[in-house]
């Protein structure tokens, strides 16, 4: 990240090299910039080894410099500190040897740029941080100066907000702190504060020597892709966390990703982007598996800058925390340049019966707990819009007349709402691409042919919801009519529905979530490998209330062989047609005696069993199993298993598993569970935490001491209160970040 201390490290490196007796024969300090210039660092370099002017002089090229500079290199043990790098530098052709164990040399250099250090092959690769916040009042503080927050008692207390506003940057530290250093009025203190939260580039310096800056790792961007969605982070509220699959379906509402063919190719080119702009350091990944990301408050004041023209257009974007300022900014005609609102986690009272925006292209209005319904007509002045985003209103119980107006819209979410019939004008919205109405328990009325009428539909995703028995067929129907649809995720409720999906292999090809729930007459269900061959994307699968579901069949086939197939073609067969599967949950399946079948899911990352009482085994110890052990690595990918409320499990599998990429195991309220696949060749190099109660851990049984010593330091007793905010359930077991994973083998 720009501004964050890096260059100043190196300068205090340089100084104190030179001021001290090291083992270093010449320290060499270079500035390289924007635009490398070969021959000015070479000039530095003969600077500094001092290498006679007439033989340096008679060297025309830039090779014959590089030469005499490497024959003086070679000689000397150095140490090159490079400053500001924005791309690889080719060391030999400045006449710079490469340090190694014989020469004990160094090369030290800054970048903003994860890329440029692989590029450069460092060695070693450390990031700059931002600083915690009292070293952060320290710095802001010797800025300021003494007198300055002595000079009133409201000061210090005012000054301590402002430096929280820089969220440690050092840069902005600094150009606010010079800022403030003559200000001995409180109400002055006021007014920076108001700015930083409103108008930041009006504050003194911010513009000139703070975003200007900053804007350098913005304008090295490739592509006006990666510069479009960089710019979009503007509109989340500050400290948000994004999942990485969520923005990129945003991004392809808004039309960043160019014309759209298909959705998973499109993710890939997001996942692309959100790479390029980590490594730019202009977003920052967050939790241990990166599956979200957040931007730094300042990088965002800099981005909402940038969206606004350099601060000349500041409404263009416009994220408010009261409806109130909707109201007002309405009267003073505000909204007539804003191309993007989003309201987010508020109380609403009662919204405008209409907003003139005739420039909008985004709307956010989420989680605003008490908004039941829109007025009508509510978005008749928003004819540009592309992208609609109602999400997780939770009292939100109908959609506005006039919706159906909305002939731009690209990208509509209306999950986790209250919504129980969805408006018929929704079929009007030829444009839309992705319909998300994932959590929606309260629908019940899909009216017949919308789906079919959105024909640009490419993304459907229907996942944990509920309609109504017998509407669930002509879904799929008109879903299935779509030319352009390429992703599915879809609850079903029952097996004439589930037979139409095992009918279609279109549908099949494009389902990502399958969510089978309240099959209440359904005892064994049977699966071909065929089907998961043709269900070439499917990620996820969600079991759920089928109370009378006894067991899960996987009929093994393989050119047109059934059943009967040799061990190395099952093995084959498994590698081949089972490679998607990620995650699966099973929840209130009250008959299911075991779950043997995921020995054919051999890239399973996540199991989450719950509530299912009958379980004894989750893989039981047959012939076949057995014999098939021996030839693969059972749950060798499983990163995450949760056990939770099963009173008959005896155990996870009989025989120890290696589980070389396990990270977390909860188990709770399996009283039957004394033992653990575990022996001293089960791996606890990627493990984290084994959760349960104490009870249970010191009842479980160990083949050896040895093995139990080896995982009882990750043992962690549980709470109700910590099982109940689990912030890591969203980490590595949640079903939210599924899109996260690229299918490959």
């Amino acid at each position: 990240m720009g501004g964050v201390g890096k260059t100043t490290l190196l300068k205090k490196i340089n100084n104190e090299l030179l001021a001290t007796s090291n083992d270093f024969e010449v320290v060499i300090w270079a500035v390289v910039s924007k635009s490398p210039d070969i021959e000015k660092i070479q000039q530095v370099i003969w600077n500094k080894l001092e290498i006679p002017r007439d033989k340096w002089e008679t060297r025309s090229s830039r090779e014959e410099k590089a030469a005499e500079i490497l024959r003086a290199l070679k000689r000397k043990r150095f140490i090159l500190l490079l400053d500001d790098i924005w791309e690889e530098l080719d060391l030999l052709e400045m006449g710079v040897p490469r340090p190694d164990t014989e020469n004990k040399s160094k090369i030290v250099l800054t970048t903003r740029s994860l890329d440029v250090c692989r590029q450069m092959k460092a060695q070693k690769s450390i990031e700059v941080e931002c600083l915690e916040s009292e070293d952060a009042w320290t710095l802001f503080r010797k800025e300021v100066g003494e007198e300055i927050l002595n000079s009133h008692p409201d000061i210090p207390m005012l000054a301590k907000v402002v430096a929280e506003e820089c969220r440690g940057l050092p840069l902005a530290l600094v150009t606010l702190g010079r800022a403030m250093a003559a200000e001995k009025d409180p109400s002055n203190w006021d007014k920076v504060i108001q700015d930083l939260r409103k108008s930041p580039a009006e504050i003194t310096g911010m513009e000139d020597k703070l975003f200007h800056r900053l804007k350098l790792s913005y304008d090295r961007l490739r592509d006006n892709a990666s510069k479009s969605c960089f710019i979009y982070h503007s509109i989340f509220r500050e400290d948000w966390e994004s999942y990485n699959f969520q923005l990129t379906e945003l991004w392809i509402g808004e039309g960043f990703m160019g014309e759209v063919h298909d959705i998973h190719e499109a993710r890939d080119q997001g996942r692309k982007i959100i790479k390029t702009l980590k490594h730019a350091c202009l977003l920052e990944g967050c939790g241990s598996r990166e599956r979200r990301v957040k931007i730094h408050d300042v990088i965002r004041d800099m981005a909402l800058w940038l969206y606004g023209e350099h601060g000349v257009k500041k409404n263009k974007i416009l994220v408010y925390n009261k409806v109130a300022r909707l109201d007002e900014d309405q009267e003073t005609s505000k909204l007539k340049e804003t191309e993007k609102i989003s309201l987010w986690d508020m109380d609403v009272g009662k919204f405008p019966e209409t907003l003139v925006c005739p420039n909008l292209k985004t709307l956010f209005v989420k989680k605003c707990h008490n908004l039941k319904k829109f007025p009508n007509g509510f978005f008749q002045f928003m004819l540009l819009l592309r992208v609609l985003d109602l999400s997780n209103n939770d009292n939100l119980s109908e959609l506005p007349t006039g919706i159906g107006k909305l002939g731009a819209l690209r990208y509509l979410n209306l999950s986790s709402t209250r919504i129980r019939e969805l408006s018929i004008e929704i079929k009007n919205l030829k444009n839309l691409m992705i319909l998300l109405m994932d959590g929606m328990e309260s629908l019940e009325i899909i009216p017949k042919d919308m789906i079919a009428s959105l024909v640009s539909l490419k993304l459907f995703s229907f996942y944990k919801s509920n309609i109504t028995s017998g509407v669930e067929e002509t879904l799929l129907e008109e879903l299935e009519s779509l030319n352009d649809i390429s992703e599915i995720s879809i609850t079903i409720c029952n097996a004439l529905s589930f037979n139409k999906l095992k009918s279609s292999h279109k549908l099949q090809r494009c389902i990502c979530c399958l969510h089978l729930h309240k099959w209440g007459d359904v005892i064994s269900l049977e699966l071909s490998s065929s089907f998961f061959k043709r269900m070439e994307h499917l990620k996820a699968l969600y079991v759920s209330h089928c109370d009378k579901l006894k067991e899960v069949k996987i009929n093994v086939e393989r050119q047109g062989i059934h059943n009967d197939m040799t061990l190395p073609n099952k093995i084959a067969a498994r590698e081949e047609y089972f490679h998607t599967l990620r995650y699966v949950d099973i929840e209130h399946c009250s008959k299911l005696l075991d779950l043997t079948w995921l020995v054919y899911a051999p890239y399973l990352e996540h199991l989450r069993v719950e509530d299912c009482e009958s379980i004894e085994e989750v893989i039981q110890d047959d012939s076949e199993v057995r014999e098939m052990k021996e030839k693969l690595n059972i749950f060798s990918r499983l990163k995450y298993l949760k056990l939770n409320r099963l009173p008959r499990l005896k155990s996870i599998y009989q025989h120890p598993l290696l589980f070389p990429s396990l990270e977390i195991i909860k188990v709770y309220e399996c009283k039957d569970l004394r033992s653990l696949p575990f022996d001293s060749n089960t791996s606890n190099k990627s493990l984290k935490k084994i959760k349960g109660e104490t009870s249970w851990w010191n009842q479980l049984k160990w083949n050896d001491e040895t093995c139990k010593h080896s995982f009882t330091p990750y043992f962690q007793i549980h709470e109700v209160e910590a099982y109940l905010t689990d912030s890591e359930e969203s980490e590595i077991g949640s079903l939210d970040d599924v899109q996260e994973q690229p299918v490959s083998n």
